[in-house]
């Protein structure tokens, strides 16, 4: 692998310096994460489409990208694990690419790895990044007591959110289990990011079950992934692990609903 090619589970973290490198990245292809990758400096990304889903949430980075002046693209998650960098390198295969992207070369069907090596000739550097906010509310669900907690990306949870209902557009995959592993929440939401191959989009939800967190991933298809509060207001239950069902988590419930029960009548 040429040593600016840098490969991580999650934009929101690197273990080297990302400026000038083509990554590879195991999170969605969302808006944030085209931010992420354009404030970086990096030359060029590679992430997952994460199902694509309501609105083409998936890949709306992609675009952001172009915009900045940013060569872009997107694994199927079919082809690859969400939040697995590596496999994303060696399974990928491109299922979207901005123009910037295609221009030197990335074509859809491209293996992850050839597509990398491609982007190394992409145009450096990006415009300035234009702001995305990491939204991150603490809601009053009407009773005087702020439980529930509303963010975009699942990386701005934090430890005094241990006993509220945190809903996330983060994907359901390993990275957002391993993050959340400490924080014992009443509830947390994520999106399914299309479940994708291996299940990849909901093995997070098995890692909170470890540790008796109640977790529940929506259709990618119903809300917007990246958006938490698209994740409440529209979003279907797709997949539930045991704590959440035995909370009364139904897979095809709305969360909507299923929050509003929670902070009415507490679990079932």
């Amino acid at each position: 692998m040429a040593p600016n090619i840098l490969v991580a589970d999650s934009v929101t973290k690197f273990d080297r310096d990302p400026e000038r490198a083509v990554i590879v990245g195991g999170s969605h292809a969302a808006v944030y994460a085209g931010y992420l990758c354009v404030k970086a400096r990096a030359r060029a990304a590679i992430t997952n489409d994460a199902g694509i889903g309501l609105d083409e949430a998936g890949v709306g980075g992609l675009a952001y990208a172009q915009r900045h002046g940013m060569a872009m693209a997107a694994v199927s998650a079919m082809s690859a694990r969400i939040g697995d960098g590596a496999d994303m390198l060696m399974r990928g295969i491109i299922s979207r690419a901005n123009a910037l992207a295609e221009a030197v070369g990335v074509q859809i069907g491209m293996g992850c790895s050839e597509a990398a090596t491609c982007l190394l000739a992409a145009q450096w550097p990006p415009q300035p990044a234009e702001p995305v906010a990491e939204a991150r509310e603490v809601v009053d669900n009407g009773t005087g007591r702020r439980h529930i907690v509303v963010m975009g990306s699942f990386s701005a949870v934090l430890p005094e959110d241990a006993g509220r209902i945190v809903i996330s557009g983060s994907h359901a995959g390993a990275p957002s289990g391993r993050t959340g592993r400490p924080i014992r929440m009443t509830l947390a939401l994520f999106n399914d990011a299309g479940i994708g191959i291996d299940g990849a989009g909901v093995a997070g939800l098995e890692m909170l079950a470890e540790v008796g967190t109640p977790a529940a991933a929506v259709f990618a298809s119903s809300a917007r992934i990246g958006d938490g509060g698209s994740t409440w207001r529209d979003g279907v239950i797709s997949v539930a692990n045991r704590p959440a069902i035995s909370l009364g988590a139904r897979v095809g419930e709305r969360a909507l609903d299923l929050v509003s029960r929670l902070v009415n009548n507490g679990p079932r």
